[in-house]
């Protein structure tokens, strides 16, 4: 397979190699990842992570397996297995069937890693045309709002939503950006602010609990945020607290757009109530841990309550940014959405 490089995932001289997030920003560590058991392990810690960089990671390790003489039936196995780790999004799922379809070619080695290849390459593509779409909706001077992280370290690409920043800052320039922490792992602090500081792009930090404060206060202008499913009906699952933006916005009269390839959308998925919401270990509520070390701040024995996603109805939605175009509440109906793909 040909050597391919993403900001946080890179094949080279027949290694696969994952960027560990959970370490970032202060500590920047790679891990090989040869085997099934790896990636999952990469997938489940959050040391991989981004919708569309999980599916794409995942495929590059069948590939690679299957260039290793790996048979069908572990194939097979080993995509089911990865399939499993994260229930709620679809680019994942998305990966898999692609990567079935190959496996069941009488040259299957090379289907899979054509399969893989061309959804690494795809990736890129189909972010620089959403930033593109997304750009042309920002104006010079707007402070735009953005939670969890959808930039170049969840994609093979420059990002979902904030591929859409950064294109509009290229572009036009003056922009600023309003960054929730996004508790309780703080993909906005941690990633979002990381990757906004690599591009120059004027950002301030805020906790998630502050938005409502600056909408108030006419201190967001737009809001952007990436999905991990588009419902048939145009509902999306995406980071939890996305929920809450919408509700905000929608009072607040400010615009509200979620970025997504069309390898989100699920036309088989009637509306967000049929959604899986994945849920995590309560330990992630109860404290942190990173490269800094570990913090407990909860009692141990706390119970606790932690979706990795919540649902936004699509009648809370401005619009929404894909790789094909903009889109209003009335064309992502179910119909439209499979014309579409």
């Amino acid at each position: 397979m040909q050597d391919l490089i993403a900001s946080s995932l890179k094949y080279q001289n027949n290694t696969l190699s994952v960027l560990d997030q959970y370490l970032l920003p202060h500590q920047q560590t790679w891990h090989v990842c040869s085997d099934v058991a790896t990636m999952r392990d990469l997938i489940l810690s959050l040391k991989i992570r981004g919708a569309p960089l999980i599916g794409i990671g995942a495929s590059l390790l069948i590939a690679h397996l299957a260039e290793q003489g790996a048979t069908k039936d572990t194939l097979a196995a080993s995509i089911d297995e990865l399939e499993a780790t994260r229930p709620t999004a679809v680019n994942l799922m998305h990966c898999m069937a692609k990567l079935r379809i190959a496996l069941q070619q009488s040259d299957f080695v090379t289907a899979i890693v054509s399969s893989a290849v061309n959804l690494f390459n795809e990736d890129i593509a189909l972010c620089e045309s959403m930033a593109n779409h997304g750009a042309a909706l920002v104006r010079r001077g707007d402070n735009i709002l953005t939670h969890c992280n959808t930039g170049a370290l969840a994609t093979a690409g420059i990002g979902t939503a904030l591929g859409v920043i950064y294109k509009a800052q290229q572009q036009h320039g003056n922009i600023h950006v309003w960054v929730d922490e996004t508790r309780p792992l703080l993909q906005g602090g941690r990633l979002t602010a990381f990757e906004l500081e690599r591009w120059q792009v004027p950002y301030t930090l805020i906790c998630d609990n502050m938005a409502a404060s600056l909408m108030a206060a006419g201190k967001v202008d737009k809001i952007f945020v990436g999905a991990d499913r588009i419902a048939a009906n145009g509902d999306f699952a995406n980071k939890v607290g996305t929920y809450n933006l919408a509700v905000l916005a929608h009072f607040h009269n400010i615009e509200f757009y979620v970025v997504a390839p069309l390898t989100t959308l699920d036309v088989s998925t009637a509306c967000g109530a049929d959604i899986e919401i994945e849920q995590r270990s309560s330990a992630e509520v109860r404290g942190v841990s990173g490269s800094f070390g570990e913090a407990l701040w909860a009692p141990s024995n706390a119970q606790v309550y932690n979706p990795a996603f919540d649902v936004t109805p699509a009648k809370l939605i401005t619009g929404w940014v894909l790789d094909t175009g903009v889109y209003s509440q009335r064309e992502i109906e179910a119909e439209k959405l499979k014309e579409l793909s």
